[in-house]
């Protein structure tokens, strides 16, 4: 409805339970390269700034390796982005029940993005779908949110995440912000980096849509 408010949504973390697929691809682009395999809680803590950020964090200081690593990364990720990957109990049902619009800002690809969006059966839910390569920038960025507004023609949003990234998006776009326990981060930190609103369930955030002041 133009002049309402639009939910912004992360996807990894926030929607779907990613990290097994993300860190499979980014095993096989160290072994491409010659690099040894990381744990996939450490390549968790990679999430969150993009594909190239990913990659360059995981091949460390061996950076000529870089391009390589993340053309293999991509070529696997591409081929296998929904072979572990799932929605987090209570997304389908929540959604449904939430007020529109609702939209996705992820800094995963845009085209990648989709195609797990659509897979685990939840893009229609969505009037705008926006990847990290959607526009020149990427989140902390607030440009995305911005855009979303216009995209929703919303005069309001609130931004539900998992991760600092998306902390100091809502930060920098100035819009209240609803962070995940269960994603990526973790409670702890995210209380640490000064986040207010931390939900263990993402059915939890069905309060938080229904504040008026949010």
């Amino acid at each position: 409805m133009a002049g309402g408010r639009v939910l912004i949504f992360d996807l990894d973390g926030t929607l779907a339970e990613t990290r097994a697929d993300i860190a499979a691809a980014a095993n096989v682009a160290l072994r491409a390269v010659g690099l040894p395999e990381l744990p996939v809680a450490r390549i968790t803590t990679f999430v969150g700034e993009g594909a190239a950020k990913l990659i360059e964090r995981c091949v460390g200081t061996r950076q000529e390796l870089f391009a390589p690593a993340l053309e293999a990364w991509t070529r696997h990720y591409e081929r296998h982005l929904l072979d572990e990957t799932r929605l987090y109990e209570g997304v389908a049902g929540t959604l449904d029940r939430l007020p529109g619009p609702l939209a996705v800002l992820s800094n995963k690809p845009e085209a990648m993005s989709r195609v797990i969006l659509e897979g685990l059966g939840i893009a229609g839910r969505f009037a705008a779908i926006l990847g990290g390569d959607s526009l020149p920038v990427k989140k902390p960025d607030p440009a995305g949110v911005a855009h979303l507004l216009r995209a929703t023609a919303a005069s309001s949003a609130v931004l539900v995440g998992d991760t600092r990234i998306d902390l100091e998006t809502a930060r920098a776009a100035r819009i209240p912000c609803g962070l995940a326990a269960y994603g990526f981060c973790g409670r702890e930190d995210l209380l640490a980096a000064g986040a207010s609103t931390v939900f263990e369930r993402f059915p939890d955030i069905a309060a938080l849509a229904a504040q008026p002041s949010v």
